[in-house]
This record gives structure tokens, C-alpha cells and sequence, in this order.
């Protein structure tokens, strides 16, 4: 990364994808970072492609999402986020989802990250992953500001095509900071073996770059260890948390899960007009215009 006039000191790249729990479950902290840094840091999603199209197929589905669906409630358990109450399958594939949420990018960092947001809970609040094309575009339909014909037809495009595997390709290149983690915890982020017998970061990690160096924050990690690397490599640089009100909080955001809320907008609880989507354990709460075109409204009828 270079530094000059107008560019941030600091680049955060955030190794992602839309349909991974612990990326999921690091929401609450994510979304307090990048508020408590706008405009002061400069923010990349690398999509990594957790589910690959050339992956075997399981042999019995049914056994396969049953494991997953518990796999699931686990790593919720740790992390406090909803988790959908039935999981219909395993995501075929990643690549639908990544498309559409790198192709967003184009229409503003906002729209992005609301059109990312909806892609995660297709499968964490819903249970049917966006893993086709189809279910992609459906589910951000309504998202505010969006183009959905400029989405679709950017999705389809070739340029978006090499940027996502330019993501894929630089995530299976982890930094040598990540091979060897050896912190306690559920998921200390240790950089994942791939089929070919290479490396991928563990999904989510955060590399911080800036004028003193670099640090990597791999796996589930607590607010601090992400204001220290900031820090690390800007000293001076001190991410300073909003503090909003529920209303607010919910104004801005659109979607709150519960740590999402109380990390965002301690305070009574809920807003007037906000609407609650029960899941598997615990809620989401909507803006009522979100609720308006989120696809969880059928689970309100």
C-alpha cells in the first residue's frame, strides 16, 4: 500500500465470506471498528471462497447438513448470533454470493455492506444459503439505494469475475503470521490447509497495514486485539466508538442481532417500530422499512 496526500495511512483488508458462521459472529465487533474508523482507514473485503464449486459432493446431503447445521450452533454458541431455527442444506457453492457482494462494491461502501449483510442471512437467519445466482439478487432486493438491473448485470460481468479470484487467489497467500497461531480459544485463526496442499487465511482475519508495519488478527478475537493492531501499525490512530441510540443504532444499521445492539446502542430495548425476527436462538431486529423488503418477512406471517 502507498501513502499519500488524500490516502489513509492505514489499509484494513478483511478476509471474508458471505456464508461463513465466525465471519457471521464477528459482525458485532466488525461493524463497531469500521464506524469507530470511518473515514480514517481505508477498508477491503477479500472474499475467499469457503465453499469452491470444484468440492466433492457429499455423498449423503441430508447427514452432511445435519453435521453442518450443528457445527453451526456451535460456533453461535461461542459468538451469541442467531443462528436460522432449520438449515435446509450446505451452500453449493460460494461463488453466487461473493459475485453479487463484489459487484455491489461499484454502487457505494453502504450499499455493499447492507447487500453483504443480507447475503449472511440468507443462511444464519433464513437456513436457505444465497448459493445460486437466482437467490443472490432475490434476497437484496429492496436493499435502499440500489440498482438491482446495474447488480445483476455487474455480477454477470467478467471484471467482477477476475476481482473475485484475485480475492480467492490472495487469500490462499496468508502472511507467515498466521500459519503457526497457537492462542487459546475456539478459533484462533490458524491459516486453514486447502485441498492442493496449500494455505488459506482462517476466516474472518483482519490484516492491518500502515506506516509502522503490519499486523494480522486472524479468527474470533475480541475488541481490543483489533484496537491494539490498529495502534500497532498508526500509532496515534485510536478508533473512537460511536454512541448511538437504540433508535439510531437501528436507523443506521437497519439489522441489529442482540450483540449487535448492545455493543452499538446500549439503552432500552426495542425502539418503537422495531421488528422482531425470531430465529433459532435469539432474535434479529429490523428497521420496519427493512422489514418492508427483507426477505425473514415471511417467517412474520
Amino acid at each position: 500500500m502507498s501513502f499519500g496526500p488524500g490516502v489513509p495511512l492505514v489499509e484494513i483488508v478483511e478476509y471474508t465470506d458471505p456464508l461463513c458462521p465466525w465471519a457471521w459472529g464477528s459482525e458485532p465487533v466488525f461493524r463497531r471498528l469500521r464506524a469507530a474508523l470511518d473515514g480514517r482507514v481505508r477498508w477491503r473485503r477479500a472474499y475467499c471462497i469457503l465453499f469452491d464449486q470444484d468440492d466433492d459432493p457429499a455423498p449423503d446431503p441430508d447427514a452432511e447438513t445435519a453435521w453442518y447445521a450443528r457445527y453451526v450452533e456451535d460456533v453461535c454458541g461461542h459468538t451469541g448470533a442467531p443462528r436460522a431455527a432449520r438449515l435446509d442444506r450446505v451452500a453449493a457453492t460460494s461463488w453466487p454470493a461473493s459475485l453479487v457482494a463484489k459487484a455491489a462494491e461499484a454502487q457505494g461502501g453502504e450499499v455493499a455492506g447492507r447487500v453483504l449483510r443480507r447475503l449472511r442471512e440468507t443462511v444464519f437467519v433464513l437456513g436457505e444459503p444465497a448459493d445460486t445466482f437466482t437467490l443472490a439478487l432475490a434476497a437484496v432486493q429492496g436493499v435502499p439505494g440500489l440498482d438491482p438491473a446495474r447488480l445483476a448485470a455487474d455480477a454477470d460481468s467478467t471484471e467482477v469475475l477476475e476481482r473475485v479470484r484475485a480475492d480467492r487467489a490472495e487469500a490462499r497467500r496468508p502472511v507467515p503470521e498466521v500459519q503457526d497461531v497457537t492462542d487459546a480459544g475456539p478459533h484462533p485463526g490458524t491459516a486453514k490447509e486447502t485441498l492442493d496442499g496449500g494455505f488459506r487465511y482462517a476466516l474472518p482475519t483482519l490484516l492491518v497495514c500502515g506506516p509502522a508495519g503490519r499486523r494480522a488478527v486472524p479468527g474470533w478475537r475480541p475488541w481490543t486485539a483489533y484496537v491494539a493492531a490498529v495502534q500497532d501499525v498508526c500509532p496515534g490512530l485510536v478508533p473512537a466508538p460511536e454512541a448511538l441510540s437504540p433508535g439510531e443504532a437501528l436507523e443506521r444499521h437497519r439489522s441489529l442481532t442482540d450483540p449487535e445492539r448492545t455493543r452499538c446502542a446500549p439503552g432500552p430495548w426495542p425502539p418503537p417500530g422495531a421488528v422482531r425476527v425470531d430465529t433459532g436462538n435469539g432474535p434479529l431486529w429490523l428497521h420496519p422499512d427493512e422489514a418492508a423488503t427483507h426477505p425473514a418477512a415471511a417467517l412474520l406471517r
